[in-house]
């Protein structure tokens, strides 16, 4: 692939990628064709389109399914036993219970999303989202079965400290590139994180949680009645197995940025072992055995109860998985097809403030490509000369790289592997995905800039 070079235009791309997207939903929607099917067939005719070498258009399918398999199917696979034991010991109910008597019946949504923001500073989106999602269908069953009530505002508040906080790798990447200080960055992340989610997340999942009921989804239902622990496990116990993927992260992605910094000899042998147990896959395998142990084995449950529990936690998520896999599939095709490329040449000379131009380069890029992070980076790299040729505080710097990353989240549809993630993990259909998670991704970009162009205009 490295001697290919695109001949088509941003136009011909654009319109490609416009009808490739087209025909998913028309499959999907109007024709009922299974969504893996689908990407995998529109990814073909794509590449196809886009003039990709038909000697490595297999071998492109094959890497942009690999690729996003690779870092999603551990989490989504290892999240799933770890909640389907949480659910299994009754620790889902009783932290639902607690929750909702700390909070109330009508403040749930809110702490719900209130510990995910916590909990996302250092965890991924997607690995995030599928450890809280037993204690949130707990919570909506508790309280009314409709999971977008309690679902979104949790989804949101993960995606809102993915895309704005370091050390996530989008913020982290678009700060070095700018030369925006890091400490800056993290810091008013921080402080917008709240507002934008409580806007464009919480609100809306209120307004269009009354407006669509959708039943809890089976992915974390219980075994039969009669292998349920006598004894459930206690609010701290809950609390502490959840805490325990986040905190070997978080060590893992603190070690980063001290070694990053200087602070620490990243060549260290220590360093290298806090670093593998700090790894997505390798802490949720750690919180997976330890709950085998503390919430299986110790409440009474035997080795073959806890071997049919396990193995029960998969067959719901292997369509999630794969779905998703294609979506990552379809997104790469267009990465690879140069359309990124072709429409950075395209805005490099729009001539707008600069604080608009990240956003709107960044929203045209996540929206063409599905990539939050390759939007962000690209985005980033390509306004870096107008940024360094600019006269601009350090505080107005941070505003710039919040204004990309907003701009990188932007309406998240079918070529993006989140908008499958979500909708398969919460039952929504393609049609409800794009009503409520679309929307909800094009409102937080938008509440997100706006923050940071008060950011740029104050200082």
């Amino acid at each position: 692939m490295d001697d290919w070079t695109q001949t088509l235009g941003a136009g011909p791309l654009l319109g490609i990628a416009a009808a490739a997207v087209a025909l998913i939903l028309i499959l999907i929607m109007r024709f009922k064709v299974h969504a893996f099917l689908t990407l995998i067939l529109v990814s073909l005719l794509t590449a196809i389109a886009t003039r990709i070498p038909v000697d490595v258009i297999v071998d492109s399918l094959i890497d942009g399914f690999g690729g996003t398999l690779g870092s999603v199917a551990l989490l989504i696979a290892l999240g799933a036993m770890l909640g389907k034991l949480v659910e299994y010991s009754g620790g889902a109910k009783v932290l639902a219970e607690k929750m909702v008597e700390i909070f109330g019946e009508k403040r749930a949504p809110f702490g719900l999303g209130l510990a995910s923001l916590a909990f996302g500073f250092p965890i991924f989106f997607d690995a995030g989202l599928v450890v809280m999602l037993p204690v949130i269908f707990a919570v909506a069953r508790r309280l009314g079965g409709n999971v977008l009530l309690y679902g979104i505002p949790a989804a949101t508040a993960f995606s809102v400290m993915h895309v704005f906080a370091p050390p996530h790798p989008g913020p982290v990447a678009a700060s070095e590139l700018y030369g925006a200080n890091l400490g800056l960055v993290l810091l008013v992340a921080i402080v917008i994180a709240f507002p934008v989610w409580f806007l464009a997340g919480h609100l809306w999942g209120m307004f269009i949680g009354r407006r669509i009921q959708l039943p809890v989804p089976t992915l974390f239902d219980s075994a039969e009645d009669d292998d349920l622990p006598v004894t459930p496990p206690s609010v701290g116990t809950v609390v502490a197995i959840l805490l325990l993927p986040l905190m070997l992260i978080f060590l893992n992605t603190g070690l980063d940025f001290l070694t990053t910094g200087g602070f620490v000899d990243g060549e260290q042998t220590w360093v290298h072992i806090l670093t593998l147990l700090g790894s997505v896959p390798v802490a949720l395998l750690i919180s997976v055995l330890v709950a085998l142990v503390v919430l299986g084995r110790r409440r009474g449950a035997d080795g073959s109860t806890l071997e049919k529990i396990v193995d029960s936690s998969l067959g719901p998520v292997a369509s999630v998985i794969l779905i998703t896999g294609a979506g990552g599939m379809f997104g790469g095709i267009l990465r690879l097809s140069g359309i990124g490329d072709a429409l950075a040449d395209l805005l490099s000379g729009i001539g707008v403030p600069i604080i608009l131009a990240v956003w709107l380069i960044a929203a045209i890029l996540r929206v063409a490509q599905g990539s939050a992070t390759v939007a962000l980076v690209t985005a980033a790299g390509l306004m870096v000369p107008a940024v360094a040729a600019g006269d601009y505080s350090q505080m107005q710097v941070v505003a710039i790289t919040l204004a990309t990353a907003s701009g990188s989240v932007f309406a998240s549809h079918v070529n993006d592997s989140g908008f499958w993630l979500v909708g398969r993990l919460m039952g929504m259909d393609v049609r409800t995905t794009l009503k409520v998670w679309t929307t909800q991704q094009a409102l937080q970009s938008l509440v997100g800039f706006a923050f940071a162009l008060i950011v740029f205009i104050a200082f």
